[in-house]
């Protein structure tokens, strides 16, 4: 392709030559050339009539801003209602925890008052009007707050029947020898070496020598000697001036220092010290005074009923 170039007086020309590779580079110049400043036109045309409100321009602008907003609009709303869907499910969830966690106060002897938990503010989502966004997030800060209060309560809950149940774990309320008979009981009879009235100061399981001594509750080990009266003798206490006393055995398992837990072999039964057979003589006190052993034992079976 051959261009020729001349002057307004044709006094002077000039040609040029473009092979094919030339001028498809020159066509593809020209057309970037004029997509830019029809772009940068239209760019300019677009923001000036939209700030000078020109009739045609501006119909445009406010048609295409008013279908993004439509568009944000109805992607915020059903995001929305599907955050209040889930928040519906979460008021429900928390009036079960409510009632759940006002049974378990009961049982832990804790008052929910006492906590000084706000009132409640659980209920189900009004149908019929979207909820707002503020309103939204009202509910959620009220649902926080509430999740909070339980949660506390709970955790106090948590920790009071955690000191129930240990509690009882260290009072003696298993049988040292389960399953055997009991022969002399707690109180006064023909002591059996005298001869004479006194006071028997414990308990005592009838078993054959060997028969393991189980401990009656949790606690920590505070004698396990040889004493001229019990024999071989282990004490254990259990806390609050409670001890229980296991005499008489062949053979002692624990040492002194040593933490048990209820139902775990202290000793084997046997007759050392003042006995005149193989029994378990069982003893429990109270700051130092002797108790009955069969009130502790009979409370095991009375929680049972």
């Amino acid at each position: 392709m051959q261009l020729i170039i001349t002057d307004a007086w044709l006094a002077k020309s000039r040609a040029i030559h473009l092979s094919g590779t030339r001028l498809a580079a020159a066509v593809l110049a020209l057309s970037l050339a004029l997509m830019l400043v029809a772009a940068g036109l239209y760019h300019w045309v677009f923001l000036k009539g939209a700030r000078e409100r020109w009739p045609v321009v501006g119909t445009l602008v406010r048609l295409m801003v008013q279908d993004e907003f439509e568009q944000r609009d109805r992607f915020m709303r059903e995001n929305l209602d599907a955050m209040a869907r889930r928040l519906g499910e979460m008021q429900a969830r928390m009036l079960q925890v409510e009632a759940l966690s006002e049974r378990v106060s009961g049982l832990a002897g804790v008052n929910p008052k006492d906590l000084k938990l706000a009132g409640g503010s659980g209920g189900a989502l009004v149908e019929g009007r979207p909820l707002t966004l503020e309103e939204l997030q009202a509910t959620l800060d009220d649902l926080e707050q509430l999740t909070g209060e339980r949660t506390d309560l709970l955790t106090v809950m948590e920790s009071r029947l955690f000191d129930q149940r240990l509690k009882k774990m260290m009072v003696p309320t298993q049988a040292p020898l389960p399953g055997h008979g009991v022969g002399s009981p707690f109180g006064w009879r023909i002591d059996p070496f005298t001869g004479h009235k006194a006071l028997h100061t414990g308990l005592d399981f009838l078993g054959e020598a060997g028969t393991p001594i189980l401990a009656a509750a949790g606690g920590v080990v505070v004698t396990a000697s040889l004493h001229p009266a019990y024999g071989n003798m282990v004490e254990v206490d259990h806390g609050n001036g409670l001890v229980t006393r296991y005499a008489h055995a062949s053979k002692l398992i624990v040492k002194k220092g040593d933490l048990v837990k209820r139902g775990q072999r202290l000793a084997l039964v046997g007759t050392t010290g003042r006995s005149t057979g193989p029994h378990l003589h069982f003893e429990v006190l109270v700051q130092g005074v002797h108790q009955d052993p069969r009130r502790f034992l009979n409370a095991a079976k009375v929680a049972l009923q």
